[in-house]
């Protein structure tokens, strides 16, 4: 059996579709080593609380969560430990109490779930409070450089693929131009996959600049071939044309990126006279039953990562590369966020589908 360990597992940053699989995974190989499993709750702010907000997971605790959308455990994507909002509108550096939290658990390493802002959070936590630390990326937006599968990117890329299979059809009965806004904060691979398998006749992506009349005459050449409606596809990273970003600020002061369907709509109306409509996909992306793959992935992450674990293999990350699950240090994995490669198979895909790339 080994030595008996007691590990922690947290899930940080957005949600996702496939977080329960990895906390599954960890606690199934974990206890088939005869350690102890905490999953720490609402991520580092679980590691604030005197005592430390933790559940002991066990067999029965995960048993019929492989399929539930979110994470059992909670998680934020608010609050940098070094630089914690305060209710008075200061900020303070709340690391100190974080870092006693993971001793006061008495872990002997942490497992965590998070994209490439959380893990350099965790990291430099790890680096000055002792933990043994190894890292499961995770993110919809699958930017994080180091891997080439990141834990909920293929259910966001169902989901917004069955939107787009669903709107062909209203689209085409009301001769309209369907804009679907999809996410994509620093990337557009959700865009770009979900386009290409969705139909769509434009696909509008961060890394390549667009004009509106080249998405013009791209609807125009669908008209001249007796197509009556058009499906455009935007990141929510895209700009205007002329290299601004559209935000918005809501209730709590936080600006964010929302608003480039409805920009686009506006303009394409009002160039070409045609009737448009937008649907925004938004959390949508993230919730659900997760795919077959992300639960796939997921498990496998959570496995891996234990065993790294096992192998005293800390700072690490682990990585999917050529149907492999492989580690890179998390510095590595973390330095570089991935962005859609205008020279790989997908942009040559749409290229070659006679998809318009708004260049």
């Amino acid at each position: 059996m080994g030595e008996k360990r007691r590990i922690g597992v947290l899930t940080s940053g957005g949600d996702c579709a496939g977080l329960n699989a990895v906390i599954r995974a960890v606690t199934h190989r974990a206890s088939s080593l005869g350690w102890e499993v905490l999953g720490i709750q609402e991520a580092t702010h679980g590691l604030l609380s005197r005592t430390p907000r933790a559940i002991p997971l066990s067999f029965d605790r995960v048993d019929g969560i492989l399929t539930r959308g979110g994470t059992i455990l909670g998680t934020t994507n608010k609050g940098n430990p070094f630089a914690f909002p305060m209710a008075d509108g200061s900020l303070l550096d709340r690391s100190p109490e974080i870092i006693e939290g993971y001793h006061q658990l008495g872990l002997s390493a942490l497992i965590g779930v998070g994209g490439d802002g959380s893990l350099a959070i965790l990291r430099k936590l790890a680096q000055q409070g002792g933990w043994n630390l190894v890292g499961i990326p995770k993110t919809i937006d699958n930017d994080v450089g180091a891997t080439e599968r990141s834990i909920g990117f293929d259910t966001a890329v169902n989901i917004a693929t069955e939107a787009l299979d669903r709107l062909h059809f209203t689209a085409a009965s009301h001769s309209r131009i369907m804009i679907v806004e999809v996410m994509g904060r620093d990337a557009g691979h959700i865009a770009i996959s979900a386009g290409i398998a969705g139909g769509a006749d434009v696909i509008l992506i961060p890394e390549i600049p667009y004009t509106l009349e080249s998405i013009g005459r791209k609807i125009k050449e669908n008209q001249d071939q007796g197509k009556n409606y058009s499906l455009v596809v935007v990141a929510e990273a895209v700009r205007t044309e002329q290299g601004e970003p559209i935000t918005i600020t809501d209730s709590l002061g936080q600006c964010r990126l929302s608003g480039i369907g409805q920009y686009l709509s506006e303009r394409l109306c009002g160039q070409l006279g045609a009737e448009t409509r937008v649907t925004v996909l938004g959390h949508t992306q993230r919730g659900g039953t997760p795919s077959p793959l992300d639960r796939l992935i997921g498990s496998a992450f959570g496995v891996a990562a234990v065993d790294l674990i096992a192998q005293g293999k800390y700072d690490h990350m682990v990585t999917w590369q050529q149907r492999q699950v492989l580690s890179v240090p998390i510095a590595e994995a973390i330095q570089t966020y991935a962005t859609v490669d205008l020279q790989g198979p997908l942009v040559k895909t749409a290229r070659g589908l006679g998809i318009c790339l708004g260049d």
